[in-house]
């Protein structure tokens, strides 16, 4: 397997990129602004596509936000993610053609006072079935699919967890996401009520999944004993993984997103301290 490794940042803001999502077009999901203040490098949204040009980029921002970041898009051109407000509460939203649906899971409690609300959606499927999660009063994540046709809600939950965050599903229904397990998160993913927990590479202290394609390859991160993050490659056939670090990196690489192409994209950490957006193109993948 060969990994060839490219930077894609927007311009508008190269000191802060992440790359999210990508469908089996290229097209990929992310944004530009580390939100920190907001108000000098808020979150805003876009998709890139091939060929990746500084042309190529499209903001896509939810109307009337003070930010926005674009975490998910299917092959049917449909976007996902979330939007915060002046208060600091964010809520999913979706996107077809400009037209924007803000998304709140009526079962969502109120956050407790003085903190802002969290909902988010991080994935969609070709069926326009999303996932995401919300944080309650105690902290803890509460994972749901959201059926964008019909407008309804299910929880996702896995036994034995009070904190789960689902973060990509697949053409048939699988789902990626972590749990809290103690300190740290474990991954999971989640076929059809068969649920397989995600310890990641030999060494890996925290996992997170992130990204679920339609062959249950499965991407995300993990940190390992001394606190650096790595990326990493599970594919559910042969239960194994790869590691994957940017040969830039500097302690931080993040693999968020993945189509059925051999394409996975992210983001690092680089010399400067700068968050770079990442694509990386597998050579010899099943399927590329």
């Amino acid at each position: 397997m060969t990994l060839k490794f490219t930077i894609l940042n927007d311009n508008a803001d190269p000191t802060f990129n992440q790359l999210l999502g990508i469908n089996d077009e290229g097209k990929i999901a992310g944004y530009f602004g580390s939100g920190t203040p907001p108000t000098v490098h808020p979150n805003k949204g876009y998709t890139l596509s091939p060929p990746y040009t500084q042309g190529s980029y499209q903001n896509e921002n939810f109307p009337g936000s003070q930010q926005t970041q674009v975490t998910g898009i299917n092959n049917n051109d449909r976007t996902v993610g979330f939007w915060a407000d002046a208060n600091g509460d964010n809520f999913g939203f979706v996107d077809h053609d400009g037209t924007f649906t803000n998304v709140v899971d009526p079962n969502a409690p109120k956050a407790a006072p003085g903190v802002p609300t969290v909902e988010q959606l991080l994935g969609v499927n070709d069926h326009d079935v999303a996932v995401g999660f919300y944080v309650d009063a105690q902290g803890n994540s509460h994972g749901f699919t959201y059926d964008i046709g019909k407008g309804s809600f299910d929880a996702v939950n896995i036994k034995g967890f009070a904190s789960v965050t689902a973060t990509a599903i697949n053409n048939k229904g699988d789902i990626a996401g972590f749990v809290q397990n103690g300190a740290n998160t474990e991954g999971f993913l989640d076929d059809d009520g068969k649920v397989q927990l995600l310890a990641g590479p030999k060494g890996a202290v925290s996992v997170q999944a992130l990204g679920v394609n339609n062959e249950d390859e499965v991407v995300g991160s993990f940190t390992d004993a001394a606190g650096n993050t790595h990326g990493f490659l599970y594919d559910a056939q042969s239960k194994s993984y790869t590691t994957i670090d940017d040969p830039n990196a500097h302690g931080m690489t993040v693999v968020n997103g993945l189509n059925d192409k051999g394409q996975l994209v992210g983001f690092y950490l680089d010399a400067a301290g700068n968050t770079d957006g990442m694509l990386v193109q597998i050579s010899g993948h099943h399927g590329s």
